[in-house]
């Protein structure tokens, strides 16, 4: 069949590698202009990418998208690997349990990243050298096309009309613009009922400095919460890597961070990241914020709001990307699509249902978990800057998955339950589950009930304010 892709970023080219390697013909239309760069490195230093606003921002791939890669595009995976990816093991360093024997899923946690203009140009390449697949840069969708009905009173799209007024058919449409998409927009034009929305900001701001030298050894968690403020840390490729604070968005005095000075003395005032200092800056500091949760569903009430059109990736849910599990979960959702087709032969009212029944039973649990995450760390941060107690957390989903993450340091086989979910390798929902997990985690907190809590060392938050005065 034959298959717009709206949007080249990575999940957009993704999606339309595994499309045009299952035997469909991909037509990819990116609004931004700028040619691919002649390399890696030029794809850093001079690649224009407006419609991305967290381009330059930390991006991960993690290593339930290296596994996914050498499932299904392993080409792909040792093209990262030449372009100079870093090897990534999220279980190591393994913290000092007297059990330090292998398990049989320790070969799954480790990946290859990069920096995302990097990865891009990768999965860009590759794309343009794909005999199915037709590139279009500079294309700037302005609505939807229809056909004849397939559903009664449903709408169907047959394809797109350009900013330019150029009309563009095929049989299905595949909404993968990210975080910016106005398909829920072009579907009530053609008369379609809006899709299911829940939206709101993710109520966090990011302040990013990246460099270059020698990778520095981990001595904390890739994500660490430190009172109000969290720090990221990730290996990017070709010797470099990221250092990100971010805040919750409404505290005032934290906007200071933006600024080179305080952003490195509040780096360097957490013990176990100074050292992530220790290289040559290659960028300033990178300020985003404005990130929205965003959740949609395209059946409503039992019925697509439109067929022939479906969303992929953020198009169809994103949350804080400071899990970096966007890409990951993009992909899975992407290779969800592939076998939809696959199986219902691209008839249009069964890939309307069937593909949003397997988004809501295999990507939408990412997408829960993650709001439960974020909310609750939301409130810990609110309840920090006003001198409370931070609250516990107020549902079943975050309350077991900080359960299992306070708990992942009392046993070797939860921290690997841990780094499982982390690893965007199974949802934290299957994980919570398993009989042992459950068992371990109460032991866990049994053991822990009259110890006092020992949170990873840094400023709180008067010294915090101390040093962005």
């Amino acid at each position: 069949m034959s298959i717009l892709i709206i949007g080249a970023g990575i999940c957009g080219l993704g999606t339309g590698l595994l499309l045009a390697r299952d035997g469909h013909d991909v037509t990819i239309l990116e609004r931004d202009a700028s040619p691919l760069p002649a390399s890696p490195q030029s794809a850093w230093d001079e690649w224009a990418r407006a419609g991305v606003a967290q381009f330059r921002q930390p991006h991960n791939f993690m290593p339930g998208l290296r596994l996914l890669l050498e499932a299904e595009l392993p080409d792909i995976q040792d093209a990262l690997r030449d372009a100079g990816a870093s090897r990534f093991d999220l279980l190591h360093p393994l913290p000092p349990f007297p059990d330090q024997a292998p398990r049989p899923i320790d070969e799954q946690f480790w990946t290859y990243t990069a920096r995302r203009p990097v990865g891009e140009f990768v999965f860009a390449r590759a794309a343009e050298r794909e005999p199915r697949i037709t590139m279009r840069r500079g294309v700037r969708v302005a609505g939807l096309l229809t056909g004849p009905e397939t559903i009664r009173g449903v709408p169907q799209v047959a394809g797109v009309r350009t900013v330019d007024g150029e009309e563009l058919r095929a049989d299905l449409v595949v909404d993968v613009s990210g975080r910016q998409s106005h398909g829920a927009e072009w579907l009530t034009a053609i008369g379609a009922r809006p899709p299911h929305e829940e939206l709101a900001d993710c109520g966090f701001a990011y302040y990013t400095r990246y460099f270059r030298g020698t990778q520095p050894g981990r001595k904390s968690p890739t994500l660490a919460a430190i009172g109000t403020m969290s720090l990221l840390t990730l290996p990017g490729d070709n010797g470099t890597w990221s250092v990100t604070i971010f805040t919750a968005t409404g505290d005032q005095p934290l906007k200071q961070l933006r600024h080179e000075a305080q952003w490195t003395k509040t780096v360097q005032a957490c013990p176990l990241h100074a050292h992530w200092l220790d290289g040559e800056p290659i960028t300033e500091v990178l300020a985003m914020s404005g990130i929205v949760d965003r959740y949609r569903r395209f059946v409503v009430d039992g019925s697509p709001v439109a067929t022939g059109f479906v969303a992929v990736a953020d198009a169809w849910g994103c949350t804080n990307p400071s899990a970096g599990r966007g890409l990951t979960v993009g992909f899975l959702h992407a290779r969800q699509l592939r076998d939809v087709l696959r199986d219902t032969n691209g008839d249009p009212p069964r890939v309307a249902a069937d593909f949003d029944r397997r988004t809501e039973a295999e990507i939408a649990p990412w997408y829960h978990a993650q709001i439960a995450v974020d909310r609750a760390r939301f409130a810990e941060i609110e309840a920090l800057r006003e001198g409370r107690q931070p609250p516990p957390p107020g549902d079943d989903l975050s309350r077991g998955i900080l359960s299992l993450l306070g708990a992942m340091g009392a046993h070797p086989d939860l921290f690997r339950a841990a780094v499982e979910y982390i690893a965007t390798i199974t949802p934290v929902q299957q994980i919570l589950t398993r009989p042992d997990v459950a068992e371990g985690i109460r032991a866990a907190r049994a053991a822990m009930k009259d110890a006092p809590s020992r949170p990873l060392p840094g400023p709180d938050r008067r010294q915090l304010l101390d040093l962005l005065s």
